[in-house]
């Protein structure tokens, strides 16, 4: 059975001013990619029956790769919305305030990776097995929902997210995409 790229949870330009619908549009064209080089690379593999987060965990080479893309793109846009912003309530914000000592505390850490990673890749708040907060920042199509900790937040370090609003400023495409987390969505994710 083929993939299928997700719609979005959103009208296309739901999230302006902070996501243009231009690069929306062209970050859509990315992630379609993905799906169609999913579809491509899994007839023979064995494992044309597996839910996406299966494949995930079974898949190897490119096929893994593009598996991959195509679940963290799905994963990324659900983690933004029209009403997002602010800051997290209840149990998030209080996990974040026990590990980072604030929201503050917590964009800070996760900003100042971010903006370390040199090249393509992702940034994320994951929940650990003991149930800690945690930021990591993968290279290229590496995704945590591959190994033990819950991914919650996924930012897109990918040039394609950000070059066509921000080009060489990836620190403004990070200061916009706050704006539109979707905390509470976030927050449903927590174990």
């Amino acid at each position: 059975m083929p993939f299928e790229l997700p719609d979005l949870p959103y009208a296309r330009t739901a999230l302006e001013p902070h996501v243009s619908v231009a690069a929306l549009e062209a970050h859509r064209g990315v992630h379609r990619e993905h799906v169609e080089a999913l579809n491509r690379l899994l007839p023979g593999s064995g494992l044309e029956a597996l839910a996406l987060p299966e494949l995930l965990r079974r898949a190897q080479g490119r096929l893994a790769e593009a598996a991959a893309e195509a679940w963290n793109h799905a994963f990324y846009w659900s983690c933004m919305s029209p009403r997002g912003g602010g800051e997290p309530r209840g149990a998030l914000a209080d996990l974040l305030a026990r590990r980072y000592g604030n929201l503050a505390g917590f964009r800070a850490e996760f900003e100042r990776m971010a903006l370390a990673q040199p090249g393509p890749g992702w940034a994320w708040l994951v929940q650990r097995p003991d149930g800690s907060p945690g930021i990591l920042v993968t290279r290229g199509a590496s995704t945590p929902a591959t190994g033990s900790d819950t991914p919650l937040l996924a930012c897109d370090l990918w040039e394609h997210a950000w070059w066509m609003d921000h080009q060489d400023d990836r620190a403004a495409y990070l200061a916009g995409f706050w704006k539109v987390v979707d905390w509470e969505a976030v927050a449903r994710r927590l174990r």
